[in-house]
């Protein structure tokens, strides 16, 4: 009795310690690849799962989360024969966890050393100058490169990021001293261009200015023009009327005249004004000179009124 329960026990502690032996626990997005007897026998994804002891062994395990390897830094040499040193960073994910077992032996070793060749080929394609500005074109055509490569591997590269490009010193003591000197150049052109724009701004504000003047000097011109154009107009329009009055008021004189001439004694009057007046004008001319030339016949005063007469009567004849 004894003997039966201790073999129970034993068979017992046999069977826990092949269900623990063959007992797997899968985390989520986790694949592993079960061998049966050195043969591949099926995959475990997440999940509780019994394989049989000595029988079953799990070969491979495979994350299907992305991951990023790091690729170490390598010498290339660039079109122009600069040495630079490049590392960078890949990122990829396993999509078969059958091929990515079977297909090569390390597909991370295998995915950084095509990494190393591709660049090292790219990097000789460009000059250093381009290297940093070429970055995109690098990590496409690395991930092509390894994408085609990789699709028997089981593994998908989904994108390669270049980290650093470092250049020997004295290459970097040569970009700095031009980097220096481009910004040296870019400050003077800012400076030379805004001191253009300044004269620009400047000539032109001058010469709005000279414009604005110009038509104000114009516009006043124009205004004193209309000025004394309507001052000779007024000028001329009191003139005329004055010249209208002076010729009414003469002409109402002479219109007097007649009529008095008509009146009874009307002649005497007249030859006795004309009379006064050639004597009052001929002292004014005494006292002006010492010397008067006049006409011959006008110097007797019987004359003077002859004439007058002579004058009067041809108006009357006229008149007649």
């Amino acid at each position: 009795m004894n003997a039966i329960l201790l073999l129970s026990l034993l068979l017992a502690c046999v069977v826990v310690t092949l269900l623990l032996l063959g007992a797997r626990v899968v985390p989520q997005r986790q694949v592993y690849v079960v061998e049966r007897l050195g043969k591949y026998q099926g995959m475990l994804e997440a999940g509780f799962h019994l394989l049989i002891p000595v029988v079953d062994r799990v070969a491979y395990k495979h994350t299907l989360k992305e991951v990023a390897i790091d690729v170490p830094p390598q010498t290339c040499i660039t079109k122009d024969n600069i040495q630079v040193e490049v590392d960078g960073v890949l990122f990829m994910q396993v999509v078969d966890a059958v091929r990515a077992s079977y297909g090569i032996d390390d597909y991370r070793f295998a995915s950084i050393q095509l990494a190393q060749t591709t660049m090292r080929s790219e990097i000789g394609r460009i000059e250093l100058d381009r290297t940093f500005e070429e970055r995109d074109s690098i990590n496409r055509a690395i991930v092509t490169a390894i994408d085609k490569a990789s699709e028997s591997w089981g593994v998908k590269v989904t994108r390669y990021e270049v980290k650093n490009i470092v250049p020997p010193p004295s290459i970097r003591d040569a970009m700095e001293k031009q980097m220096r000197a481009e910004r040296e150049k870019r400050a003077q052109i800012a400076e030379s261009e805004g001191a253009r724009q300044a004269a620009i701004n400047k000539a032109e504000g001058e010469r709005a200015a000279a414009i604005a003047r110009a038509e104000g000097e114009r516009a006043a011109k124009i205004a004193q023009s209309e000025g004394e154009r309507q001052r000779l107009i007024n000028e001329a329009e009191g003139e005329s009327a004055r010249i209208a009055q002076i010729a009414d008021a003469t002409a109402g004189a002479l219109r007097a005249v007649a009529a008095s001439l008509q009146a009874p004694g009307g002649e005497e009057a007249l030859r006795l004004r004309v009379a006064e007046q050639y004597v009052e004008r001929f002292g004014e001319i005494a006292k002006a000179g010492t010397t008067i030339v006049v006409p011959a016949d006008l110097t007797d005063l019987t004359a003077v009124l002859r004439v007058a007469s002579g004058v009067l009567g041809a108006g009357r004849g006229g008149r007649g």
